[in-house]
């Protein structure tokens, strides 16, 4: 069985939190203070869960470079006051950093009772095979 240490579980905590802020900042018409804390609380939790070093040579990997440049460019646009620019930016270096996990994503949805009719459903079907196709060209 998988053993979570306590600052794994304190790391799952803080991006959950980041996440929700994120989702409020989104829902409040693009609030710059929640989607800010939300970005600094993600990115913390992350560093949580890998660790310092492993957040950083994931990020900073050559070939992710194009990447984690738009997505601190888009968090840096979030706190200079452009708060829907900015997550647009953030939300298409996310893309492109984690596409290499939505064949991994898909298939864990695949297997979940609910999820996993819905993805069945031809046009959702079409949108998934074409994310796993393209994340394995990235």
């Amino acid at each position: 069985m998988l053993s979570v240490t306590d600052s794994q579980k304190i790391g799952i905590g803080l991006a959950g939190f980041g996440g929700f802020f994120l989702f409020l900042g989104m829902l409040f018409f693009f609030d710059r203070v929640l989607i800010a804390f939300g970005n600094l609380l993600f990115i913390s939790g992350l560093s949580f869960i890998i660790g310092l070093q492993r957040t950083f040579n994931f990020f900073f990997q050559r070939h992710k470079m194009k990447s984690s440049g738009f997505f601190f460019t888009g968090i840096l646009i979030v706190l200079l006051g452009w708060p829907l620019i900015g997550m647009l930016v953030e939300a298409y270096g996310f893309v492109l950093l984690f596409s290499g996990f939505f064949p991994v994503i898909i298939n864990f949805l695949r297997r979940v009772p609910v999820i996993g009719s819905i993805l069945q459903i031809p046009v959702i079907n079409k949108i998934c095979e074409r994310l796993e196709g393209q994340s394995s060209m990235v």
